[in-house]
């Protein structure tokens, strides 16, 4: 099981390196448009991993995977 955690934060980093998923969504914010998918589907990657986290080391100790969470989601869109 503690392979999946390092996978996911690596995928985590990886996702918030690239920036949003969904590539209009940049366009999209600048704009001021609403964001393309709701916000319980936007930014899996970042989502699953940041979960992860959270249950199995606590939320004081996935800042940085919340950040990137955060991140992805303010790219896709939406006002976090």
């Amino acid at each position: 099981m503690g392979s999946n955690t390092s996978k996911g934060v690596e995928v985590a980093q990886a996702a918030a390196a690239a920036g949003p998923t969904v590539p209009s969504a940049t366009q999209g914010s600048a704009a001021g448009e609403k964001p393309k998918c709701k916000a319980c589907c936007a930014c899996p990657e970042t989502k699953r991993a940041r979960d992860q986290c959270i249950v199995e080391q606590g939320e004081e100790n996935c800042t940085t995977l919340i950040e990137a969470h955060k991140k992805c989601m303010r790219d896709a869109g939406f006002n976090i």
